[in-house]
C-alpha cells in the first residue's frame, strides 16, 4: 500500500508523539511505501523548531514527494466548489492533498479526518490517541 502521510501525521513522527515514528517504521518494514506532498513539506518546515532540523531533514528525506499537477489542481478546485456547494467549506490545501493522493492511488494517513470528508478517498484507519 503506499501511504500519503499529511502534516499531522509528519509533525506527531517529528515530535516522537502517539507513536508515530513506530507505527511508521512498522508500515515500512511491511513492505508499504511512505509519501506525502510539497504541500505537506511546506507546513511542516512553516511549523519546524530550530532544534527538528536534522530530523525534519532525514524523515523528509526517504519519503516519496508529490508535487501539484495540473490534473489534481483541477480535481482540487473541484473539491473544494463540490463540497463549498454542499454548504461545507474546505480549506484548499486539504483539497490539494486529497486531490494528489487521489490522482496517486494512495492511501491517505491523516488524524484530521472532519477536513478529508471526500468518500473517493482512502483514509489509513490510524489507532485513536
Amino acid at each position: 500500500m503506499q501511504l500519503l502521510l499529511d502534516t499531522s501525521v509528519l509533525i506527531d513522527a517529528l515530535r516522537l508523539r502517539h507513536g508515530r515514528r513506530e507505527l511508521l517504521a512498522e508500515l515500512v518494514q511491511a513492505g508499504h511505501t511512505l509519501a506525502t506532498t510539497a504541500l505537506n513539506v511546506a507546513e511542516v518546515y512553516a511549523g519546524m523548531l530550530p532544534n527538528e532540523a536534522r530530523r525534519t531533514e532525514a524523515l523528509l528525506g526517504v519519503l516519496d514527494c508529490y508535487d501539484l499537477t495540473g490534473s489534481s489542481g483541477r480535481q482540487a478546485g473541484a473539491l473544494k466548489q463540490q463540497w463549498s456547494r454542499k454548504g461545507r467549506t474546505l480549506a484548499l490545501a486539504d483539497t490539494i492533498v486529497a486531490a494528489i493522493a487521489l490522482e496517486r492511488s494512495c492511501t491517505l494517513m491523516t488524524d484530521n479526518l472532519k477536513d478529508f470528508p471526500m468518500e473517493e478517498l482512502d483514509i489509513f484507519d490510524l489507532p485513536r490517541r
